[in-house]
């Protein structure tokens, strides 16, 4: 059964998405053994806190405002959902991995790199699916998100 949803809902999960993505940094910050790999982590969590904000305003602009179905809305929201669904941040035991031991500041760059990598995606889908007037703040998260990607693909060279 499909789920259908408004578009207060999905930025709410946007929120979501950013919550647990801090918490990932700041753990990884937490575990970091060099000071260079702590600052580098907790840039990365005033980053993700900072765009939870951002979506909490957008919530509040919102109000209740409903996604109208269209023709192919059930499929489109499957795809959605998909996403969702697949979200490493969702899909990860990140926790687990930092306490294993065998977890590296690589393996930490390349799973930061996949979470932001799922959230560039679900944040295009975000953005057809809020107003007009929403979109640009929208777009300029996505911007941010591109970046982190680079910056932490910087990071593996």
């Amino acid at each position: 059964m499909v789920a259908f949803f408004t578009a207060s809902e999905v930025v709410e999960l946007a929120m979501r998405i950013e919550q647990k993505g801090q918490a990932f940094y700041l753990l990884a910050a937490d575990e970091a053994e060099d000071p260079a790999a702590k600052e580098f982590f907790d840039f990365f969590a005033e980053e993700e806190s900072r765009h939870e904000l951002f979506f909490r305003g957008m919530r509040d602009r919102l109000g209740h405002i409903e996604i109208p179905p269209g023709s192919d809305f059930e499929e489109y929201t499957q795809y959605v959902m998909a996403l969702i669904d697949s979200h490493d941040v969702f899909n990860f035991d990140y926790t687990t991995a930092f306490k294993s031991g065998d977890f590296s500041f690589e393996d930490a760059i390349r799973i930061a790199m996949r979470f932001e990598k799922d959230t560039i995606l679900l944040y295009n889908e975000l953005k057809k699916m809020v107003p007009e007037s929403e979109q640009q703040f929208v777009e300029e998260c996505i911007d941010e998100e591109r970046g982190h990607l680079l910056l932490l693909a910087a990071k593996l060279k």
